[in-house]
């Protein structure tokens, strides 16, 4: 009769420590939702206290609970709530997975807490481990999140990032209301496309995760989605849509320095750029005309004389036009040409910007992509770009307008430098900095 009251007592004890622990990731996965984010700079210190007070239950549970691996898990899980690393968490976890290796619980928890410790290579190994016992979505998703860190060589980089994206996929197949694995599925993708499959497609994809998760109420108070959303925003060019990321991040997370760095640069590049365009290069009105006039057709190297036979062997025909005449998007069968006057100055290396005026005096900003660090071009140069893509610039940021037409050029194999055309050596994959700290 006592064992049975012993046995309930501990269970009962067991479920009220798991209501607590369940409790305490709800006011960090809620915070906002039942706070506002007008509370988000007390977050982090009252979630440190709730920990605290859970922690003291806990210990409290260790003396009448014989199930040690269930109760050093929800230890392990309590003190692992922060987003940064705890060894009393790793320990917990460690002494409950070893006293029950099919805790897939635990093995998660675990992965996640050597994952912030920087051991990226054991933590995958907790959620392999955990997916032999159990296919989850959580070991699914964090198994993604560990596999873009790893690999030596590139080609290994490459297949760990399509295989990330594999197993973000079958997260989400799991549970598809999961705003979580969404979001990790758009970094998997963000991942991918830098890795050297660049498919506009890939992009595409990538907005349409992040927009499903942005539709959870757990993962929509991640200030990570809104920033890596940002991030993708830049590298498009939508630069209205960027600042309104990076304000979104600090509405979650107002001390975030590199949100509020980020925010600055881009400002202070998009004023450089306007600044060069207004002011020609700031270059001296006589050497600016003898530039402008020293413009001459044969300028556009193997783009002139009207066609274009490309490596294919497909012949291209190409009109020979003024920035003023080019059409926002894509102009197709048009080449422009004309001497670089100024290059933008800015402390990100993508893109390499730099202006440009044509034989009418106009000019336009150039963002040039996937260019190898070091090369680029000099005030003075003569460009020839085919088929140019326009970006149209038009909004309002803190009483400054930013208002300008630009020409995108993805690749700079395709761009003629002094009439000849760039080499293969050139070209190096744009890479992109985001975050992955709270995947």
């Amino acid at each position: 009769m006592d064992e049975q009251k012993t046995a309930v007592e501990e269970r009962t004890a067991l479920e009220e420590a798991t209501k607590c622990v369940d409790g305490l990731y709800d006011l960090r996965d809620h915070y906002f939702v039942n706070n506002g984010v007008e509370k988000a700079s007390e977050r982090t210190r009252e979630i440190g206290e709730k920990m605290m007070e859970v922690k003291e239950h806990l210990d409290k549970l260790l003396g009448m609970c014989n199930k040690k691996s269930q109760y050093f898990y929800l230890l392990g899980k309590t003190l692992n709530v922060m987003a940064t690393y705890d060894p009393q968490a790793q320990e917990a976890l460690s002494r409950a997975v070893k006293l029950d290796p099919l805790l897939v619980d635990a093995w998660n928890c675990l992965g996640e807490c050597l994952w912030k410790k920087g051991d990226v290579e054991a933590a995958k190994n907790c959620f392999t481990g955990a997916l032999e016992h159990s296919k989850n979505k959580m070991s699914l998703r964090s198994l993604s999140m560990v596999l873009r860190q790893l690999g030596k060589e590139s080609q290994e980089r490459v297949d760990n990032i399509k295989l990330s994206v594999e197993k973000a996929k079958e997260a989400v197949s799991l549970d598809v209301t999961d705003g979580v694995s969404w979001y990790i599925l758009g970094n998997a993708y963000l991942s991918f496309f830098f890795s050297g499959a660049q498919s506009p497609g890939m992009l595409k994809q990538c907005l349409a995760a992040y927009a499903r998760a942005e539709m959870d109420s757990v993962s929509s108070s991640n200030p990570d989605l809104y920033f890596n959303r940002a991030m993708v925003y830049r590298y498009q060019e939508e630069y209205k849509l960027c600042l309104e990321g990076f304000k979104k991040a600090l509405t979650y997370d107002p001390a975030w320095e590199d949100a509020v760095k980020l925010q600055e640069q881009l400002l202070k590049y998009l004023q450089n750029i306007s600044d060069l365009i207004q002011n020609k290069g700031k270059l001296k009105p006589k050497r600016l005309n003898t530039m402008i006039n020293s413009l001459k057709e044969s300028d556009l190297g193997p783009y002139s004389g009207s066609k274009y036979t490309s490596n294919s062997g497909q012949t291209i025909n190409l009109e020979h036009v003024m920035l003023n005449s080019l059409n926002v998007g894509f102009n197709e069968n048009k080449v422009i040409s004309g001497k670089v006057v100024g290059i933008v100055p800015q402390e990100e290396p993508i893109p390499f910007t730099f202006s440009i005026v044509d034989k009418e005096g106009t000019c336009f900003p150039v963002t040039l992509y996937n260019l190898r660090t070091g090369c680029g071009v000099i005030v003075g140069d003569t460009v020839a770009i085919p088929e140019p893509y326009v970006q149209s610039t038009d909004f309002s940021e803190n009483d400054k307008i930013f208002k300008f037409l630009s020409v995108r050029v993805d690749s700079p194999v395709v761009m003629v430098v002094n009439k000849r055309k760039l080499g293969r050596d050139k070209l190096s994959p744009s890479v992109l900095s985001f975050q992955a700290k709270s995947e």
